[in-house]
């Protein structure tokens, strides 16, 4: 039986993503040649490999066992080849894609991206914010190269730690809770006195108050970190947010940063990537900055 190379690509697309439509897009191929190609393959194979549900499609019994076969095969093709060409930084032109929130983006890009111009300077560097469900899959792909953050559902993923971080309560300074509570609270039931600010993109704020009976409290709920600064200023809101991100704040001065043994407080923020890209030297040479520049001795 011979198999055309591209045709393990596409059985590998459409097992990734359980979605003939997302294969093609992963593959920058037109919808019907990938179905095309999954006709060959079915009947190449005798058998259908994938079948309709919820969704998209479903793989089946003979497409599972085929699928860690397939998968090792373009993974050592995949190694072979950027093994053979190598990764010159000061030469290379290509581009790193990475997911970042809004929040990630001031935090990590200034220094990145001014290492990143003076080591390979005809790279570019494009970020992007991926939902979770997605982000596995579009790593594997190469859409992703590397993800940014706090990410304990990417279980599948290879990832280094950066730095240990912990959530704290941030509100204006001079606020009367300031005052009474000081630096550290003691009691966490104080916490129901407090009104507050939740953003869409991060449960932890919400999980936690409802955890401390307090999610009645939630009186402004917005899009992105960003608009912290300017309602925290304005109001008498407060926000549970990592203490890094609070710190960012801290050149604008008015803040008062309110330490509590929160619920799961402390984390760890690093950088994941595919175990397909464990060995790509263009991978790993941006890991390496990264870590150089954000790992915490």
């Amino acid at each position: 039986m011979k198999l055309d190379l591209n045709l393990l690509r596409v059985f590998d697309a459409i097992y990734t993503a359980r979605n003939v439509s997302r294969a093609a897009a992963a593959l920058d191929l037109t919808q019907p040649a990938v179905s095309q190609g999954l006709t060959r393959l079915r009947n190449l194979m005798g058998d259908p490999l994938f079948v309709r549900a919820a969704g998209g499609v479903a793989p089946t019994a003979r497409a599972q066992r085929m699928a860690p076969a397939i998968q090792e095969a373009l993974r050592a093709l995949e190694s072979a080849v950027r093994d053979a060409s190598g990764f010159d930084p000061a030469l290379a032109e290509r581009v790193f894609r990475l997911h970042m929130t809004d929040i990630g983006e001031d935090q990590f890009l200034p220094r990145l991206i001014t290492t990143v111009r003076l080591r390979a300077p005809r790279t570019r560097i494009e970020t992007m914010r991926v939902p979770l469900a997605d982000l596995g899959p579009a790593m594997d792909q190469g859409r992703v190269d590397l993800a940014f953050g706090f990410l304990p559902g990417l279980k599948s993923m290879r990832s280094a730690i950066m730095f240990q971080d912990r959530y704290i309560i941030l509100m204006r300074a001079g606020h009367p809770f300031a005052r009474r509570h000081g630096t550290r609270l003691r009691a966490l039931d104080a916490i129901q006195a407090l009104d507050f600010i939740t953003v869409r993109t991060h449960a932890y704020t919400r999980t936690t108050l409802e955890a401390l009976h307090a999610a009645d409290r939630v009186r402004v709920t917005t899009e992105h970190f960003m608009a912290l600064p300017a309602l925290i200023e304005a109001t008498d809101l407060a926000v549970i947010i990592p203490r890094n991100i609070a710190l960012s704040f801290a050149p604008r001065g008015g803040y008062a940063i309110i330490e509590a043994d929160l619920p799961h407080h402390q984390f760890d923020v690093g950088i994941h990537w595919s175990h397909r890209y464990d060995k790509d030297p263009a991978n790993r040479w941006l890991r390496g900055v990264a870590l150089e520049l954000y790992r915490e001795d």
